[in-house]
C-alpha cells in the first residue's frame, strides 16, 4: 500500500518532532575540535588516554582485555582462533556466562587465509570457503572458551541477533560455484545458535531472505519482519524486509525449514513530503529530513542471471552507498549508510537513519559530513557497526580513513569518543554490549582481536 501524501505529512509531523540525534550533530562529527563537551555538561567520559601497551586509548577510569587473538589464542579442538573478527552479539550463557558469536570476515579458497574458520564436523556448509563463526564463551572470572558455530561460509560480514537467542550470520559476497574457488552458491544468510551446536549441524542457508551481498540483518519482534542491508555498488545497494508467509511463527531453528520461496522479499522505495520519488539516499542533507517508505517485491529473489540489485530500473527503488550495521531498538530499526563518494548523488561520510514501521518513516539521525582531515583527532567518519547502547544513545565503530574511533551519539547531537585504535589502522567492527550493560565488546577486525572494555559507565541521555 502506498503513502499517500496526506498520510505521509501526518505521520512526518509526528516522527519529526522528537528527532533523535538530529540538531548539529553533522557539523560536530566534520570539524576539528568537536570532541570537547559542552562547558558545564558530562557528556562522554572526558579524553582519551595513550595506552602504553600500543592497542586502545581509553577514558580514565576504563580498561581493556583481550578475549580472543587470531593466531594466538585456541579453540577447544586446539586450532588458532581465526582473523578478521567482524559482527558480533552477546547473549546470556549458562551459570552466568556471556555468549558472543563472533563473525570471520574471510572470503575466497581457503589458502588465502593463514587462519580461516575450522571445518569443524558436521559444521561446514561448502568446504572451500574460509569465513563462518566462532562462539565465544566468557565465564565471570574471566575465563574464555571458543569454538566453532559455522563453517564454510565466506566474507561473513555482518549480522544480527534474534530475539528467540539466535545469530543471524550474512555473507558479503555474491560468488557462485565455480567462482573463487567456491562449490557452492554464496550470498546467503544462515541461522547460527550459541547455545545448542547440535542445532547448527548440516548448515542450510535461508534462502527465503534472497542472495546478495548481505551485510545486516534486524527481526521485528512484534510484526515478523526481517530488514536487511546489501554492501555493494554498481549500482549502489539496497534495504529490503522479508514478510513471512501466513501462519508462520518464528523461533529456534524455524528460520531453516523455510521454502526458498516463502514469504515475500522487497526493497525499499523513499518519497519526500512532497511525494517525490527520492532515488538515493544520499539526497538528504538536513538531519531530521524524514522520508515515506513503500516496498517492492524483487523478482528473483535467488538472483539466478541477474543481482538483485540490478534488477530494478531507475525510478523502481531508492538506492545508498554502503549500507552498513543496524541495530533494533526504540521500537525501530537504526540503519548505516557508511559513506558516499562519487558512486552516490552527494558526498557525505556517514549516515544513521531510523525506521518506524508503525508509521513507515524513515528520518535521518546523524549525518557526518565529510571530513577533510581523518588523521587527526577531533572527527569521526564512516560508521559501520553499531549498537543502541542500554546506557542511553549510540555506540558506533568506525571504518573510515585514518584514525579509528568507537564513538558515541545522543539525541541531542552530541558525539564522544570511547575507544581510538593504536594499534593500526584497522576498522573496528561487533560493537555490542553484554546482557548486562556492564561490558562493552568490540572487534579490532585485522589481525582480529576481540577486546573486552570496562569501567565507569553512566546514563548519557536518549
Amino acid at each position: 500500500m502506498t503513502l499517500s501524501r496526506r498520510e505521509f505529512a501526518k505521520r512526518s509531523a509526528v516522527t519529526g518532532a522528537g528527532v533523535a540525534l538530529a540538531g548539529s550533530v553533522g557539523v560536530l562529527a566534520g570539524a576539528p575540535g568537536a570532541l570537547a563537551a559542552v562547558p558545564g555538561s558530562r557528556v562522554g567520559y572526558g579524553p582519551l588516554r595513550p595506552d602504553p601497551r600500543g592497542m586502545l586509548a581509553l577514558p580514565d577510569g576504563f580498561s581493556y582485555r583481550v578475549v580472543t587473538r587470531s593466531g594466538v589464542t585456541r579453540l577447544v579442538s586446539g586450532e588458532p582462533t581465526p582473523s578478521n573478527h567482524d559482527g558480533t552479539a552477546a547473549f546470556a550463557g549458562p551459570r552466568g556466562t556471556t555468549l558472543l558469536v563472533n563473525n570471520h570476515e574471510l572470503g575466497g579458497p581457503r589458502s588465502r587465509w593463514p587462519h580461516p574458520v575450522p571445518l569443524a564436523p558436521g559444521l561446514a556448509y561448502d568446504p572451500a570457503a574460509s569465513g563462518g563463526c566462532t562462539v565465544v564463551e566468557v565465564a565471570h572470572d574471566g575465563h574464555v572458551t571458543e569454538w566453532v558455530g559455522i563453517a564454510g561460509t565466506s566474507t561473513n560480514c555482518a549480522g544480527g541477533a534474534t530475539p528467540w537467542g539466535t545469530w543471524l550470520t550474512c555473507e558479503e559476497t555474491e560468488d557462485r560455484a565455480g567462482q573463487n574457488g567456491m562449490t557452492k552458491d554464496h550470498g546467503y544468510v544462515f541461522e547460527v545458535d550459541p547455545h545448542d551446536t547440535r542445532a547448527n549441524r548440516a548448515p542450510k542457508p535461508v534462502k527465503a531472505l534472497g542472495r546478495y551481498a548481505h551485510e545486516a540483518v534486524v527481526v521485528d519482534p512484534g510484526r515478523g519482519h526481517l530488514y536487511l542491508t546489501e554492501d555493494a555498488s554498481g549500482p549502489n545497494g539496497l534495504w529490503y524486509r522479508w514478510t513471512p508467509p501466513a501462519g508462520f511463527r518464528h523461533g529456534r531453528g524455524r528460520l531453516r525449514t523455510l521454502a526458498d520461496d516463502a514469504g515475500v522479499l522487497q526493497a525499499f522505495r523513499c518519497t519526500d513530503s512532497r511525494g517525490r520519488f527520492v532515488d538515493d539516499l544520499s539526497r538528504a542533507t538536513r538531519p531530521g529530513t524524514v522520508y515515506g517508505v513503500d516496498w517492492v517485491t524483487v523478482p528473483d529473489r535467488d538472483a539466478r542471471r541477474v543481482p538483485v540489485r540490478k534488477q530494478f530500473t531507475d525510478g523502481r527503488v531508492t538506492r545508498a552507498r554502503k549500507l552498513e550495521g543496524m541495530w533494533w531498538g526504540d521500537g525501530g530499526a537504526y540503519v548505516v549508510s557508511s559513506y558516499a563518494r562519487t558512486e552516490s548523488p552527494v558526498q557525505h561520510d556517514g549516515q544513521v537513519w531510523f525506521y518506524e514501521p508503525r508509521r513507515r518513516t524513515l528520518t535521518l539521525k546523524v549525518l557526518l559530513g565529510v571530513n577533510p582531515h581523518p588523521e587527526r583527532e577531533g572527527a569521526f567518519d564512516g560508521p559501520d557497526n553499531i549498537t543502541v547502547s542500554p546506557h542511553g544513545g549510540l555506540v558506533i565503530a568506525e571504518d573510515g580513513q585514518g584514525l579509528q574511533h568507537l564513538f558515541g551519539a545522543l539525541g541531542d547531537g552530541r558525539t564522544y569518543p570511547i575507544a581510538r585504535n593504536e594499534l593500526n589502522d584497522s576498522e573496528f567492527t561487533g560493537v555490542t554490549f553484554s546482557p548486562d550493560g556492564r561490558t562493552l565488546y568490540a572487534n579490532i577486525q585485522e589481525p582480529g582481536i576481540m577486546l573486552a572494555i570496562t569501567g565507569p559507565w553512566r546514563h548519557q541521555g536518549r
